[in-house]
């Protein structure tokens, strides 16, 4: 099992939509590396910590797990 940052701004999307929600897609992702990591190292079960940047202090929000492996 890996453990995972996933980043978002919380006036994007904050971790209580993700509550709200159940499940998301990720998308947006403008590095190849992270992107590539997504696609091909993130598998079913993996643990992710939802870090909320650009706020005061910078901090993770809450935790989730991965429900679908990547795809391109």
């Amino acid at each position: 099992m890996n453990y995972w940052l996933m980043k978002s701004e919380p006036d994007v999307y904050p971790f209580s939509q993700l509550v709200a929600d159940g499940s998301t897609h990720w998308d947006g992702v403008r590095n190849y590396q992270a992107r590539n990591m997504m696609r091909d190292k993130m598998k079913m079960g993996d643990m992710v910590l939802f870090y909320h940047s650009n706020t005061k202090p910078p901090h993770v929000a809450g935790i989730a797990r991965v429900c679908r492996e990547g795809y391109p």
